[in-house]
């Protein structure tokens, strides 16, 4: 059942972007694209310092990433969330916030109920700074890919 959840979270959020219309896929997959990398980073640093791990995985490399968070409802997350607010900060980053927020201390220790993953040498305050400050970050670069946008 969990292979099945995390197959699911992997696919099935891909599936909503057919909600949005060709326009809005072309704006805003650059930054859901960055995110991706940035938490193949993330992933990659809480391997090696072992902030959490990775029980299961649908993936050979999935013990280092959680594909179907990394790339599945982490980043089309992204879309929508810079979709609705990408030109209202605020509501941006109070979005984030919450979203950050309950990722942080409700879904990571849901994924030690269901066995997927634990924290181990970081605190889910901590993690919640990672991902908050992350938010900044892709912000940053979403503002200056619509200026290359533009210029198209």
């Amino acid at each position: 059942m969990v292979h099945i959840i995390m197959l699911a979270t992997l696919i099935l959020p891909w599936f909503t972007l057919f909600f949005s219309n060709p326009e809005e896929r072309k704006r805003y997959m650059p930054v859901t694209i960055f995110t991706s990398l940035l938490m193949t980073i993330i992933f990659q640093i809480a391997y090696t310092y072992e902030w959490w791990i990775l029980h299961k995985q649908i993936v050979p490399w999935g013990y280092m990433i959680d594909v179907s968070f990394a790339y599945g409802i982490f980043a089309v997350g992204t879309f929508w969330i810079f979709k609705f607010t990408s030109q209202k900060f605020p509501l941006y980053a109070a979005l984030n916030l919450i979203t950050d927020a309950f990722m942080a201390f409700i879904v990571l220790p849901l994924l030690n109920v269901l066995g997927i993953a634990t924290y181990k040498n970081i605190l889910p305050w901590q993690y919640f700074l990672v991902i908050f400050v992350l938010s900044f970050i892709i912000y940053i670069y979403h503002k200056w890919q619509q200026r290359i946008y533009k210029s198209d």
